[in-house]
């Protein structure tokens, strides 16, 4: 049983990139000075997440009780290991596309630029406030913010295209968030106190079973849609109509993956495997999630546009993450939280690239971009350490959150999810590599000369690269990634991984 103590330092770390948005919007017109404040909540909020990491990994679970709205249901924070996880990869990643949205900006010359960082430091905020959320009702009111934080970033460009694509992300969204509301709803009715418990805090006498299988599936409508679920994906690819930064910021730290963190809180701490498995709803999960990584990765190889490549592959790897939440056993949930922080850091670098490559050749399909690693030499090899950690080689951290969804499946007596998931890689092979392979080994005679971007761009995607690599070899080095998977997966199916 964890311990837990009561600190401040869950708000703080929410509140300090909101207390940086007005002073990024009073120094809009000194660049230098906005972007300071920027960088300094980025790392204050980094900052503060580290400095729990011993508490979390010592079992301590700092918490904050903020008012109470009803007798029973308060608004609070608590830092559990999974929540942990999911700011730790948010905050640390911010920092770096902090950085890189400066080179970004400054290369495309992007317009409104300080509501730009302003909306980006809202998106955070909210991101982690999901993250430290103690209960159904604080994670409703975060996430409902991301919706809201986002839409300014979707529609940035103010182009028809950012202007259609933010609207169908709010079509998608806002429905979405009513189907939370109503859940939040039931299950305070139903329970009174709706703090997450690993394991669940519903059982099977508090409603027929027709009932609870209908409130399971508002919930995954709610969450399935920032998850990219099929058929709830078609906002993803649309959205690549914004800057590439806010590709990554949809695709590695916030919007997507508080999707299928909300997947992982409804399925391990509202219902719970015993719930699941008897209003007989796992499998149903599993397929959606098998048939959805399957089909996007068929979708993906269809795709010339870089950007919207990357976002099919996107929703193929997000539903690995929920087949391993619905496969219930101890190595697939250790592979789901796995892969919520390691397909973050391959993505990423992935979106980084793509940026590089347009701020500095204005190329966004691939059948452009005939030769463009002999000119950008270290994109194009960050890129490669992307696409083989995504297609599962190993020596990149993709192989280990893989390895153990596979033997989830196993555990589960479902083999056939692990044959769809062998399958996936090799999808994955056959539309990522071909980018290398054009890249590095046809030549483009009618490119002018024009090398790496800024590097304000270049530095950030070298170091998720490496950091992909040095995952894939050590796991457990730095701030115990496996550790605290092996944890959170023992804490909700009571097994060891």
């Amino acid at each position: 049983m964890d311990q837990l103590i009561e600190s401040w330092r869950p708000l703080y770390a929410i509140v300090v990139s909101l207390v940086a948005i007005p002073l990024i919007v009073v120094s809009g017109s000194r660049p230098n000075l906005r972007e300071f404040w920027t960088l300094a909540a980025a790392f204050a909020k980094a900052g503060l997440v580290l400095s729990m990491l011993p508490w979390v990994l010592n079992g301590v679970q700092p918490y904050s009780r903020l008012w109470e709205i009803t007798p029973g249901v308060e608004l609070s924070l608590r830092v559990d290991t999974l929540g942990y996880v999911f700011a730790l990869v948010a905050s640390c990643l911010w920092v770096l596309t902090s950085f890189y949205s400066i080179g970004y900006v400054r290369g495309a010359k992007e317009h409104k630029q300080t509501r730009y960082f302003a909306s980006f430091a809202f998106a955070v905020s909210s991101t982690i406030g999901i993250a430290f959320s103690g209960n159904l009702l604080t994670f409703l009111i975060f996430f409902e913010m991301l919706t809201l934080a986002t839409y300014p970033l979707v529609i940035h460009k103010e182009t028809a295209a950012a202007r259609f694509a933010a609207n169908k992300y709010l079509a998608y969204t806002l429905p979405a968030g009513m189907c939370l509301v109503f859940v939040t709803a039931w299950c305070v009715s139903k329970v009174g106190n709706v703090d997450f418990v690993p394991g669940g805090f519903l059982d099977s006498s508090l409603g027929s079973i027709a009932e609870l299988r209908w409130v399971f599936l508002l919930a995954m409508l709610a969450v399935g849609v920032k998850a990219g679920i099929m058929p709830l994906h078609s906002w993803l690819p649309a959205a690549m109509a914004a800057p590439t930064p806010v590709s990554a910021l949809l695709h590695a730290v916030a919007v997507v993956k508080a999707g299928v963190f909300g997947v992982l809180r409804i399925t391990g701490f509202v219902f719970g495997p015993d719930l699941l498995r008897d209003i007989g709803v796992w499998t149903a999960l599993a397929w959606v999630a098998g048939i959805t990584l399957t089909v996007a990765s068929l979708l993906a190889i269809r795709q010339d546009n870089l950007k919207r490549r990357l976002a099919y592959s996107t929703v193929g790897h997000l539903s690995y993450i929920v087949l391993g939440a619905a496969m219930l056993t101890p190595a697939a949930w250790t592979g789901s939280v796995l892969h919520l922080m390691f397909h973050a850091t391959m993505k990423i670098t992935l979106f980084f690239c793509a940026g590089a490559i347009y701020v500095r050749t204005h190329k966004e399909n691939i059948s452009d971009m005939h030769g463009i690693g002999r000119q950008m030499p270290f994109t194009m090899a960050a890129f490669a350490i992307g696409s083989l950690g995504l297609a599962g080689v190993p020596g990149v951290n993709g192989f280990v959150s893989k390895w153990n969804l596979a033997v989830g499946t196993l555990q589960a007596d479902q083999a056939v999810f692990m044959i769809l998931l062998l399958v996936s890689g090799v999808l994955n092979a056959a539309y990522f590599f071909p980018i290398v392979r054009v890249a590095f080994f046809e030549k483009n005679d009618e490119f002018p000369k024009f090398g790496e971007a800024s590097p304000l761009m270049v530095v950030p995607l070298g170091i998720t690269a490496i950091v992909s690599i040095v995952l894939g070899v050590a796991p457990n080095l730095g701030v115990h990634a496996l550790d605290m998977a092996r944890r959170i997966a023992a804490a909700v199916t009571g097994g060891a991984a």
